[in-house]
């Protein structure tokens, strides 16, 4: 197992293989500051090779998931040169880029309020839960400046003609809205609907092969990407090297003896 950086500016907590990282900040609605940045950096690349973590799960303090970007540091960046706001940026749109490629599964658990580029960190996950009262918007453009790193996961998450509406006008809608646009896939009354909600999603993975699990990630992401004609070759080959490796046989061996397979665990639903 990856050992886990050390981090001031979330919280980690890892139980039974899967990893909950807390946005810890409440009495400023958890922003995405420079440190929390880096320190979620840090976590993701600690994750990129290590199938001993099955899941990771992004939460929010206070009631409260993430208010988006550092509206004190924005204003600092803003007197900096064109080269340092630049740098500012593609460090965020890193971060969303490896969190979006992680092999396990990642869910966004909210409650309180997604907000600009929390919701953008939102949409780069698998899976996405949150309260019928949750409050969500891509704000940017309602003070200035516009959803860079995010958009593209925006238009992964809802489409882009959903995505084009939202970030264009920054609307806000609640949670029952954010379902029905796609990024909500999991809505509850309330906030103590919550934990029974992530702890299903967490036994349907548990029950899961890691390495497939994996493999059909990247299939995920890598088909739209590539010419209609090469699209059925990587699926074949992807499928091969999950059928020949240990997981495939494991799995068929452990189908047709009607037992489990070795990497099933017990979850709490």
């Amino acid at each position: 197992m990856t050992t886990l950086p050390h981090t001031d500016s979330v919280e980690c907590e890892l139980h039974q293989g899967w990893l909950t990282v807390w946005f810890n900040q409440p009495e400023r609605r958890n922003p995405l500051t420079d440190e929390v940045v880096a320190d979620l950096q840090r976590i993701c690349d600690a994750l990129q090779d290590d199938r001993s973590i099955r899941g990771l799960t992004l939460r929010g303090r206070g009631g409260f998931f993430c208010a988006g970007g550092d509206l004190k540091g924005f204003q600092t960046m803003a007197t900096a040169s064109n080269d340092e706001v630049i740098a500012m940026s593609e460090t965020i749109g890193r971060l969303l880029y490896t969190l979006d490629r992680l092999p396990m599964v990642t869910i966004a658990v909210i409650e309180g309020a997604a907000m600009a580029g929390g919701l953008g960190v939102a949409c780069c996950c698998d899976v996405t839960i949150g309260t019928a009262d949750a409050k969500f918007a891509f704000s940017e453009t309602r003070i200035g400046i516009s959803p860079a790193q995010i958009a593209r996961y925006v238009m992964q998450k809802c489409g882009e003609s959903t995505g084009r509406r939202l970030m264009l006008s920054a609307a806000r809608f609640a949670g029952e809205q954010a379902a029905a646009l796609g990024i909500l896939d999991v809505v509850v009354p309330n906030a103590d609907e919550l934990e029974a909600a992530e702890a299903r999603i967490r036994a349907d993975v548990l029950a899961c092969a890691p390495g497939a699990v994996a493999a059909t990630k990247t299939l995920i992401r890598t088909l739209p990407t590539l010419p209609d004609e090469e699209k059925m070759r990587f699926a074949a080959e992807n499928f091969t090297d999950c059928l020949k490796g240990e997981e495939g046989m494991e799995g068929v061996a452990s189908f047709l003896e009607k037992r489990k397979p070795n990497w099933h665990q017990e979850g709490e639903a």
